[in-house]
């Protein structure tokens, strides 16, 4: 399944050029780290997995942790989209959750209306007062039932310890089925701002038939020096999941394979 890509290296990885001070130069002005799900490549219902913010930052620049799919009808990809938690100057007290993606083309989705408030009057962006270091599930998927909800995506985030259970909203997306899951932090801080930390755990998938899928290694991808990234981005194995860390020495390579706890 790891189709032969290195397991991860505990040893510091050794990244030359280094970028470790200052604002990434990439297109967006972020610098992203992934876990991409080794699994079979099939048709998926649904995908989810628990995050925490351990550590959250200490600056007032937009950070993004989410989990992402791409939409796909039978005969091709019809979109992507992803949702997590964001900390967003733009929020009260820089607290949001976002559900939003593109369709093949590169267009933004639309979507219904979302129960939750968005004080900049963003449609994707929405206000929500996450807790650091409490647990959220995040869900994409089930496609709504019905005819009439053909390609509505939901996309949900449980508080396990806080208590909510929200449906963000409904992305609007003409496909029957995801595949490509994948989580990672997007982050516009400066590479030697202080530490941000997240926690993924628990991935589950279900197939089109609402059997599970078995989830049990990631690969870990890192943006290139040569787009942009921070050198100073690492992935670790705990013992309950996966951790993404900043301003931190790499300690996992660039395709590494890491395994999900259990």
């Amino acid at each position: 399944m790891s189709n032969g890509a290195p397991e991860a290296r505990l040893e510091p990885v050794v990244t030359d050029p280094v970028r470790d001070r200052g604002l990434p130069p990439s297109p967006n002005g972020a610098s992203s780290f992934h876990i991409w799900w080794e699994i079979p490549d099939v048709p998926l219902a649904s995908v989810s997995a628990i995050l925490e913010v351990l550590t959250p930052p200490a600056v007032s620049r937009l950070a993004f942790f989410a989990i992402q799919a791409s939409f796909w009808s039978h005969a091709r990809q019809e979109g992507g989209a992803h949702t997590g938690i964001q900390w967003n100057p733009r929020h009260p007290r820089n607290l949001a959750v976002n559900w939003g993606g593109y369709d093949r083309v590169g267009e933004i989705l639309p979507g219904t209306e979302s129960p939750l408030p968005s004080a900049p009057g963003d449609p994707n962006t929405r206000d929500f007062a996450w807790v650091p270091a409490a647990r959220y599930r995040l869900t994409i998927g089930p496609r709504s039932p019905g005819a009439e909800n053909t390609g509505r995506w939901p996309a949900r985030i449980e508080g396990l310890e806080t208590g909510e259970d929200v449906v963000v909203r409904h992305l609007l997306c003409d496909s029957d089925h995801l595949r490509a899951p994948v989580v990672w932090s997007e982050l516009f801080t400066r590479c030697d701002d202080p530490t941000i930390e997240v926690r993924w755990s628990e991935p589950t998938a279900l197939g089109l038939d609402g059997e599970p899928v078995r989830v049990d290694r990631g690969r870990v991808t890192y943006q290139a020096y040569d787009a942009g990234g921070c050198t100073n981005t690492t992935v670790e194995v705990d013992r309950v999941g996966i951790l993404q860390r900043s301003g931190s020495e790499r300690r996992t390579a660039h395709d590494s394979v890491v395994e999900w706890r259990k």
